[in-house]
């Protein structure tokens, strides 16, 4: 009997050499169906869910906001349609831009939030690739932001289940956004490509894809009740036999997921971010520490999931660690710095003088959040502020400093640290 409803779920679309799918409990992370789930495929517009994710991971660090304005290179106006049709030297808000990747699906809008984020498409599509691989990903490479052909850029069903799951796990509340329907820009109204939203049951996103070489893509997320499904599609023979599949697997698949919460099991694990590495002579003497280089602070919520592999110890700091750490706690020796390039391009050696340190926290993502939030939260005062995180080695395993330096003196740190405990962050002024 099961294997007559896997075969019916499974119709002509698995004779297509293009074709493949997947069906993932989102719940438990348990694979409900798969068919040629790990070959490779193209994914199309699909790219621009990573797109997506990489600038939530800018507006989360504070780089930009929803009115950030980007501007549009000659290299992004040039892109070919599916697009709004930008004029080079104009500019895009964050949030138009966010609307028009999910729902008119633009190409030139691509290439506008990859210049802006990483200087060149061809850097930003490297930080596609690395991000990927960071959340498990592993057969799929990047070569562009919008998916137009290329025929480096692969990818496969599983990876791409395993970004849709990971963009709602790490940002709920931007991944509202992919139900948007309408998206409504200049006078002129744009219409989601994803058929599926307010015809199924439960669909609350996420992104279609179609190029020749593709076939006709879809990812999404269904949530009934208690359960929650993520399924790809990619390869159909045209949009309607795809949506018409990827119903066919909702309606199958989705009784058969289970009604618990998220399992820890199914949390995608963010990895660390890139870093720029400084050397240290082997002489050199360590960066003044604080005892709570070792404690992961606990008076501002952390990002919505940590990532999974983390030992108990530092989850038992987590959950006792005061405002300001125990000043006789024990020291620990910094083994390696990492300083994140994601503060500015061309970020230098670290800087020194008086400076301020609000965390220390067990990934690089983690710390940037941090900075973004303490940032947003006190804009006027860390407004002219050079923020920057610091990896260091300590016996509870590795954790990343969040800093803001560039302080005159010691008491404007000080003053700095007093304000911002009044938001309820921890806080420290510290020399280097």
């Amino acid at each position: 009997m099961c294997a007559l409803i896997t075969a019916a779920a499974a119709p002509a679309a698995s004779a297509n050499s293009k074709y493949s799918a997947i069906v993932i409990d989102a719940n438990t992370g348990k694979t409900l169906f798969s068919r040629h789930a790990d070959a490779p495929r193209y994914p199309a517009s699909l790219t621009k869910i990573m797109t997506l994710y990489i600038l939530f991971e800018e507006m989360r660090a504070g780089r930009m906001n929803m009115e950030t304005r980007l501007k549009v290179s000659r290299h992004a106006a040039a892109q070919a349609p599916s697009k709004l049709g930008l004029k080079p030297g104009s500019t895009i808000k964050v949030r138009d831009a966010m609307l028009a990747l999910i729902t008119k699906s633009a190409n030139d809008v691509a290439a506008v939030v990859a210049e802006n984020i990483a200087g060149s498409e061809t850097h930003f599509a490297k930080r596609m690739t690395s991000t990927a691989h960071r959340l498990g990903m592993r057969n799929t490479t990047f070569r562009n932001a919008s998916g137009l052909p290329n025929r480096a850029q692969r990818t496969t069903a599983r990876d791409m289940a395993t970004l849709g799951r990971a963009v709602q796990q790490h940002f709920p509340k931007e991944y509202r956004y992919f139900k948007t329907r309408v998206f409504k820009y200049r006078g002129r109204r744009y219409g989601n490509h994803n058929r599926l939203l307010g015809r199924v049951k439960g669909v609350d996103g996420i992104k279609t894809g179609y190029t020749r070489a593709s076939g006709f893509n879809l990812v999404s997320s269904v949530r009934r009740g208690k359960r929650h499904i993520v399924a790809v599609v990619m390869g159909g023979r045209t949009g309607r036999s795809r949506n018409a599949h990827m119903t066919k697997l909702i309606r199958t698949y989705l009784p058969k997921a289970s009604r618990s919460n998220l399992n820890p099991k199914a949390v995608i694990a963010r990895g660390n971010g890139p870093a720029f590495r400084i050397a240290i002579p082997k002489n050199a003497p360590p960066p003044p520490l604080k005892p709570d280089d070792e404690i992961v602070t606990a008076a501002i919520p952390l990002v919505p999931v940590k990532p999974a592999a983390r030992t108990a110890s530092i989850r038992a700091t987590a959950l006792r660690a005061p405002s300001l750490p125990d000043r006789k706690a024990k020291r620990v020796k910094v083994q390696s710095i990492s300083i994140a390039t994601h503060d500015t391009p061309d970020q230098g050696p670290r800087p020194t003088g008086w400076q301020i340190q609000i965390a220390a926290l067990p990934t690089n993502d983690e710390a940037l959040a941090l900075i973004g939030r303490a940032r947003r939260a006190h804009d006027s005062l860390l407004q002219e502020r050079k923020s920057y995180t610091m990896k260091v080695e300590t016996g509870n395993g590795t954790l990343y400093r969040a800093r803001f330096a560039g302080f005159d003196s010691k008491s404007a740190a000080k003053s700095a640290c007093s304000s911002l405990k009044r938001k309820k962050f921890a806080c420290y002024p510290l020399y280097e």
